[in-house]
């Protein structure tokens, strides 16, 4: 991109470390039950497999939504789609990518967030900055939650 370039979309990428096999890293976001201990406050049904649309829901946001799994590959990688206003695409969808790395002889690994198509204007960086922060909380509470067994979110956002 030339520095002349005008800007067409926003991403970000928010990465951290997990002290577990990048295995149980993965189950903990793939499997619902899992990602409803640590994260989906409201509960998640169904499993993200490819080809799939599951639901997620959060007390801070009321009311079930769903998400649309577009890759799922064991141990390494999710890749999903959501409704989210202020996106850059006709459908009103952003995607949100999910890396997996083991690292130090397969005793910890390291997790990537990406989340892009954001409109390239205040409303859109102010809704790219709330889901950063989302993000970021969601890896702290996974770490948490599979490192320690305490549940972060807990009361957190009720």
């Amino acid at each position: 991109m030339s520095s002349n370039a005008e800007l067409e979309q926003l991403s970000f990428t928010v990465s951290g470390f997990i002290s577990k096999a990048v295995s149980q890293v993965y189950e903990a976001v793939a499997d619902p039950a899992q990602l409803s201990s640590y994260f989906t406050t409201g509960g998640a049904q169904g499993r993200l497999e490819a080809g799939t649309t599951v639901t997620w829901d959060f007390h801070d946001f009321p009311g079930a939504f769903p998400v649309k799994v577009l890759e799922a590959e064991f141990p390494n990688k999710i890749v999903l789609q959501w409704g989210a206003e202020h996106a850059t695409a006709d459908d009103a969808m952003n995607t949100v990518t999910f890396e997996f790395t083991s690292v130090d002889d397969s005793t910890r690994t390291k997790v990537d967030i990406t989340e892009s198509a954001w409109q390239a204007n205040s409303a859109g960086a102010q809704a790219a900055f709330g889901n950063c922060m989302g993000w970021t909380g969601m890896m702290a509470a996974m770490k948490a939650w599979l490192e320690y067994g305490i549940n972060l979110r807990e009361g957190f956002y009720k």
